[in-house]
């Protein structure tokens, strides 16, 4: 690292403890909350709160960058398997920060260090307190993009490491290949050896995908048959093992349709808001598979925090990134859930929120 990225990142934190002083002199921070389930305008509120002070074994975490997910918007509208029974909650599922204050009994952390607090703490707060042994150590880098990690970035990984059944030389094909999943997915996939087909409803990503680290990127026609067809020309008529799906509905089919007889799709979305749909002859006749994916492992804290330091390292040099389409601090909490809403060119990323910004 060079004296002048390291001064300021020395600067950085400096600055972040003596804005957390600052706070504690008034006692309060802000954070965001979810009072129902309902509309965003209606439901969510940025509050007032007490600046927490950590108990004995706890750690204060000042937020630098939190991350925004399609789940985050489901979660307040209350969209089926994404429904709350006690209010309020507060929002936000991951992110990065550093340590401002620690308990009497915590001895692996101190002040400044960069962290990422656990998954769903409510990352939306300017600062917040967790289980010291909950937390997980986070590189320097970008902020907006390690606020990725824990989510986007360990999914990407799980599906390659755990889902995927394809050896170095063979295809694998995924839709939503503007994802930030997708994306970190090409990469860890070529460092493998393995050749990713990326799908997409927009032509002008290809020639963006492809130097991002896709070996090819198809526009869908809406046709299965078709994109068959487009698969077995890109790969010269090699087969594709496993299909990796986030959108559900029809497009299940089109990744179905895509794999070999006897091959297998792995689903962990649902953008459509749609179950996944599957044609007869696939899984009768093809004998094709259907399997789910989630982020709840068996994995023990020190293998996930050794997956998330790779990660992460890949992250803070650049070789895994994700497109941010914009940033917000709290204040504007409903622009940036109004802006998770949108699709296509209208959100060309991720939403970001800057809680102390």
């Amino acid at each position: 690292m060079s004296p002048t990225r390291r001064a300021a990142l020395a600067a950085g934190t400096v600055a972040a403890l003596a804005a957390n002083a600052a706070r504690s002199q008034s006692n309060t921070i802000k954070g965001v909350r979810q009072v129902a389930h309902g509309d965003h305008v209606k439901v969510v509120e940025v509050v007032d709160i007490p600046a927490p002070v950590p108990a004995a074994n706890e750690v204060v975490i000042e937020m630098e960058a939190a991350a925004m997910h399609l789940a985050d918007v489901k979660y307040v509208h209350g969209d089926e398997g994404f429904t709350f029974a006690e209010w309020p909650r507060w929002m936000g599922t991951e992110g990065v920060g550093r340590i401002t204050a620690v308990g009497s009994g915590v001895k692996e952390w101190k002040a400044g260090d960069r962290v990422f607090p656990p998954q769903g703490s409510g990352t939306y707060r300017q600062q917040l307190a967790v289980p010291a042994d909950r937390v997980l150590a986070a590189p320097e880098g970008d902020a907006d993009q390690l606020a990725l990690t824990m989510i986007n970035g360990l999914t990407a990984f799980l599906l390659l490491e755990d889902h995927v059944e394809a050896k170095p030389g063979e295809w694998i094909i995924q839709n939503g290949g503007n994802s930030s999943v997708a994306r970190y997915l090409a990469v860890l996939a070529k460092r493998k050896g393995v050749k990713t087909i990326g799908i997409v409803r927009r032509e002008n990503l290809i020639a963006e995908l492809k130097a991002g680290g896709a070996d090819e990127i198809l526009v869908d026609t809406g046709n299965p048959n078709e994109m068959a067809e487009k698969v077995k020309a890109v790969t010269g008529g090699a087969l594709v093992k496993s299909g990796i799906d986030c959108v559900a509905g029809p497009a299940t089919t089109t990744i179905a349709r895509c794999v070999e007889d006897g091959g297998k799709v792995i689903n962990y979305g649902f953008m459509t808001g749609l179950p996944c749909h599957m044609a007869f002859i696939d899984l009768w006749r093809r004998r094709v598979r259907l399997t789910g994916m989630s982020l709840r492992n068996p994995r023990s804290r020190e293998e996930v925090q050794g997956v998330l330091t790779f990660l992460a390292g890949l992250i803070g040099e650049g070789t895994l990134k994700a497109a941010i389409a914009a940033t917000y601090p709290l204040a504007r909490i409903h622009d940036a859930l109004a802006h998770q809403q949108q699709t296509g060119s209208d959100r060309p990323g991720k939403i970001i929120i800057h809680p102390n910004g």
